[in-house]
């Protein structure tokens, strides 16, 4: 995910409902502190297809269905707040509990975990390299010369720059994933580079252009909860371990990505 510079007002909004309710703390199954009855509220940030995006008025994704599940599990209904990124890799919008908990197709990186707290890894991911169609780039050495796309604060811009020296490319920066993939399709760069299951989705439907390499990274994704919060994170650690053993997560991740997880 992207880092954002602006602090604007994040707007809550309700995974797919009516916009989130204010209210008095309150409890979940076992006991674990919520910042509102009955509700378990997710910091997020969008647009990312196939994990949060909106779609006819909605937020659908492959991590909207992943915590409604956890939700439910827990006795609550999720509220999604929609806020820039910074507030939540800063650990700023779940240590003032702002959130519950923060679902961003986030990796968990050191630098992350000193900030904010993670689940146990929930999805694999690997960098992709997209081009136009046809354009002969299939390696960062073949962009030598040439500008390569990345978002913000991703481990995909991490990765470009770790690089880049070596194989020659200028790095540019884009605040989200929306102006990055466009900027391929325009010819602003030559190439970008992000996580293979949001480009693996974007191609789907954008024929233009193509994954050209991916680059194994380890990424794992979880998902964040304050600092010591850890009633909360050993309740979402036994949900997710219930979703995997009954075979809900496995339908969830077929129904955003077509297969079955490896």
């Amino acid at each position: 995910m992207a880092l954002l510079p602006a602090l604007a007002l994040a707007t809550a909004v309700a995974a797919g409902c009516a916009e989130s309710t204010t209210g008095g703390g309150g409890t979940a199954d076992g006991g674990v502190e919520v910042i509102k009855p009955g509700i378990l509220t997710t910091c997020t940030h969008m647009d990312y297809k196939p994990f949060q995006f909106h779609d006819q008025g909605k937020i659908v994704g492959f991590d909207v269905d992943l915590v409604d599940a956890i939700a439910k599990d827990m006795g609550l209904k999720q509220d999604i707040l929609d806020t820039p990124f910074e507030g939540i890799q800063s650990g700023e919008d779940l240590n003032t509990r702002r959130c519950d908990v923060a679902a961003a197709a986030m990796s968990i990186t050191p630098a992350r975990e000193e900030n904010f707290d993670f689940s146990d890894p929930y999805f694999d991911s690997t960098q992709a390299l997209m081009t136009k169609k046809g354009s002969g780039i299939r390696s960062l050495s073949d962009l030598r010369g040439k500008k390569l796309g990345v978002q913000l604060a991703t481990t995909g811009e991490k990765y470009a720059n770790e690089n880049k020296d070596a194989n020659g490319y200028e790095v540019v920066q884009f605040e989200d994933l929306p102006l990055s993939v466009t900027a391929v399709e325009t010819g602003q760069v030559d190439a970008a580079i992000n996580d293979n299951s949001v480009f693996g989705d974007f191609v789907k439907s954008n024929p233009n252009v193509e994954i050209t390499n991916e680059f194994s990274t380890g990424d794992q994704y979880g998902i964040g909860m304050a600092t010591g919060n850890t009633a909360l994170k050993d309740r979402v650690n036994a949900a997710l371990k219930k979703l995997k053993e009954n075979g809900e997560y496995d339908k969830i991740y077929e129904k955003w990505f077509g297969k079955k997880p490896q």
